[in-house]
C-alpha cells in the first residue's frame, strides 16, 4: 500500500493543537478531512508529534497509508485549495510502507521567539519580553548546558499527564538575537507536554538567581514541577525541524 510523507506549516493560533480530540479543532483533524475531500477514503495521518494548542509549525512531518497511488504534484496542489489558509503542506514525497513519522524520528527541534521591542506585528507569533541583558544572556548561556543529556525532565513537564516515561536526551539549546528578536532553539530526542516552553521560562527566571550557577541541576533533581518556572505563552514557539 503506498505510505506517503507530507510536511507541514501552520498557525496554530486557533487550533486546539495537533492531535485529533473529541469536539476539538486539530490539525491533525483538518488535514484527515481534507485528505477524504479529495480522495473519498479514510486515512490514519501520523504525526511526527503533539503540538499544544495555540503552538506553530514550520515543519512537522507525517505519514499516511492510502490504497490508491497518488499524483503528488496535482495532490498537493488540490489539498491545500482545500485546507484553510492557516494550514500549507509544504512538500509531499512517497516512503518506504514501513515508514513512522513518530517512531521513525530521531531528533525533533523547536524555535521560541521573544520580541525585545513592541509590536502589533509580532504579538501572534512571539513573547514580547524587554528585560534580558547582555549580562543576562551570557548567564543564561553558561546554565542551558545543565540541560544537555539524557535527564528526567518531570520538573518541566505538565503534571496531568499519562506519560511515565519522563527521560528525554537534549542535545542542543541555543540562542542567537536577530533584529528585534531573541530566538531559543531547543533539540532532542523527544519532548513531555509543555517541556520547551517552562524550560524558557526557567531559565528567565534563573536571571534572577544568577549567583547560583548550579541551579539547573537543583531543579532537574528535585523532579518536582513546583520547583521550574511558569511556561511561557505558546504562540511564541514553533516545532521547526523533525530529523530521521
Amino acid at each position: 500500500m503506498p505510505n506517503y510523507k507530507i510536511t507541514i506549516q501552520y498557525d496554530g493560533t486557533d487550533f486546539y493543537g495537533w492531535q485529533s480530540q473529541p469536539n476539538g479543532n486539530t490539525i491533525q483533524d483538518k488535514i484527515t478531512e481534507a485528505i477524504f475531500k479529495i480522495t473519498n477514503q479514510k486515512i490514519d495521518l501520523k504525526g511526527s508529534g503533539r503540538t499544544d494548542a495555540g503552538v506553530h509549525s514550520l515543519g512537522q512531518v507525517a505519514n499516511f497509508l492510502i490504497a490508491d497511488g497518488l499524483n503528488l504534484y496535482r495532490f498537493q496542489h488540490s489539498l491545500n485549495a482545500v485546507l484553510p489558509n492557516s494550514i500549507a503542506v509544504k512538500n509531499i514525497a512517497e516512503v518506504e510502507e514501513n515508514y513512522n513519522a513518530r517512531f521513525d524520528a530521531k531528533k525533533r527541534s523547536y524555535l521560541y521567539f521573544l520580541s525585545k521591542n513592541k509590536s502589533p506585528f509580532y504579538q501572534k507569533y512571539s513573547y514580547y519580553y524587554p528585560y534580558l541583558k547582555s549580562d543576562d544572556l551570557s548567564f543564561i548561556k553558561k546554565i542551558s548546558k545543565s540541560f544537555f543529556g539524557e535527564h528526567d525532565f518531570t520538573s518541566f513537564c505538565k503534571t496531568q499527564t499519562d506519560t511515565e516515561n519522563k527521560n528525554c536526551n537534549i542535545f542542543d539549546i541555543s540562542f542567537k538575537t536577530q533584529g528585534d528578536f531573541i530566538i531559543f532553539k531547543i533539540e532532542a530526542n523527544r519532548f513531555l507536554h509543555g517541556m520547551v516552553r517552562t524550560i524558557i521560562g526557567t531559565l528567565l527566571k534563573s536571571v534572577k538567581n544568577k549567583n547560583n550557577s548550579n541551579i539547573i541541576d537543583e531543579i532537574i533533581n528535585a523532579k518536582n514541577r513546583e520547583s521550574a518556572g511558569e511556561a511561557l505563552p505558546a504562540k511564541g514557539l514553533f516545532l521547526y525541524k523533525v530529523k530521521y
